[in-house]
């Protein structure tokens, strides 16, 4: 006797996986699991693959690609909307949506193989008329998934934002005002952040990584000297860069390059030492605020978030990766390249087909063996 609980059986196609499939269901001591699960193993059975349940759960057609990572996506959700979000996937809307585009693709290329088939002049000016303004409203529906996917992905993958600039200027200040409580140590000695300190927020729902770092100056001192070189590589892969100033002070010059990809927002702290203080022009939004006093931090918030792309409103958005986001990308470019050729029926229909084929590699209609290992791989063991 290990335990008293409960067995359940599914009997196929009614379980996750769609096979047969036997439940137990005990207490949650740790310990009594264990000597339950070993009984298992000693009777025949194996541990699971990571991503398993819902690998054989894709394969037997109970899920599509798609809706298989949104329950990676839903355990690792950073924010109730990130959640949301991976949940209205899970549930097929976002298959619906790439489902809805391919059917207008398919739609499509009948329509310009008949053309191929049967090429008579009325036939040709006909069609170009239809194609084209069926392309159109095509590109338009990708544009409108692409953009709720972009809002999406920073719902899954969140903003690593660094907060960099001379000692003193408040960065740490302003860590602790945005994270609503003393994180980082705040003294008048410049100098005094010598490593890099991150912090997890959210604004709006969105899942932010605010980076503390070293003051950026030439030193001697060999731990600021490596606090400083940190910071370096802390902004060279930032999504957001806060530039921190002092608005007290003369100098508002960033000693560190700002990569390309990155937004950039200049900040001038202590207005409350500098009344009526107006930044200067310059290249990128600025917010003046006060970290001591609160002043211009929901400003602040707001600039953030329309720095990192997000835009609040009451559609819908799809939780979507990486490799959802190169698809729609590449499908965009090939139809751009058939409105391009059109007449030239031959290369608009193979532009087509690609277009058509990114958009199945997304709900896994098309998908090869090695990514397929990639994505469930990453899933946690049991899942």
């Amino acid at each position: 006797m290990l335990d008293d609980g409960l067995a359940l059986y599914f009997p196929a196609p009614h379980s996750y996986t769609g096979e047969h499939c036997l439940e137990f269901q005990g207490h949650g001591g740790l310990v009594v699991q264990r000597l339950v699960l070993a009984a298992c193993l000693d009777a025949g059975a194996r541990l699971a693959d990571p991503g398993e349940y819902t690998r054989r759960a894709y394969l037997n057609g109970r899920v599509d690609l798609a809706q298989a990572e949104a329950v990676a996506d839903l355990i690792d959700a950073a924010s109730e909307e990130a959640a949301r979000s991976a949940l209205r996937s899970l549930s097929g809307e976002f298959s619906e949506a790439i489902g809805g585009l391919a059917a207008q693709l398919v739609e499509l290329r009948a329509l310009t193989e008949a053309v191929l088939d049967f090429p008579h002049e009325e036939v040709d000016t006909l069609h170009h008329d239809d194609a084209a303004g069926r392309l159109v409203r095509l590109r338009a529906a990708l544009g409108e998934i692409f953009a709720h996917s972009r809002q999406g992905s920073l719902l899954r993958s969140g903003v690593h934002a660094v907060l960099a600039g001379r000692p003193n200027v408040g960065k740490s200040s302003l860590l602790n005002r945005l994270a609503g409580e003393e994180r980082a140590i705040v003294t008048p000695t410049p100098g005094t952040t010598r490593d890099a300190l991150r912090e997890s927020i959210q604004l709006g729902g969105v899942p932010l990584i605010v980076v503390d770092t070293a003051g950026l100056r030439d030193s001697v001192d060999e731990v600021e000297r490596l606090g400083v070189e940190r910071a370096h590589k802390e902004v060279a892969r930032a999504d957001l860069v806060l530039a921190v100033h002092d608005a007290s002070a003369p100098d508002y010059a960033l000693p560190v390059s700002v990569p390309a990809a990155a937004a950039r927002i200049d900040v001038y702290n202590k207005i409350d030492l500098a009344p009526g203080f107006r930044p200067p022009p310059g290249d990128y939004p600025a917010v003046c605020i006060s970290a001591k006093t609160g002043s211009g931090i929901e400003a602040l918030r707001v600039a953030i978030l329309e720095a990192a792309g997000w835009k609040s409103h009451g559609e819908s958005v799809f939780l979507a990766r990486e490799r959802h986001l190169r698809a729609l990308q590449a499908a965009g470019v090939h139809l751009e390249a058939a409105a391009a050729c059109m007449r030239q029926w031959e290369l608009f229909a193979e532009e087509l087909r690609l277009a058509q084929q990114e958009l199945a590699a997304i709900t896994g209609e098309f998908s090869a063996d090695d990514l397929l290992g990639e994505i469930f791989s990453r899933f946690c063991i049991g899942k």
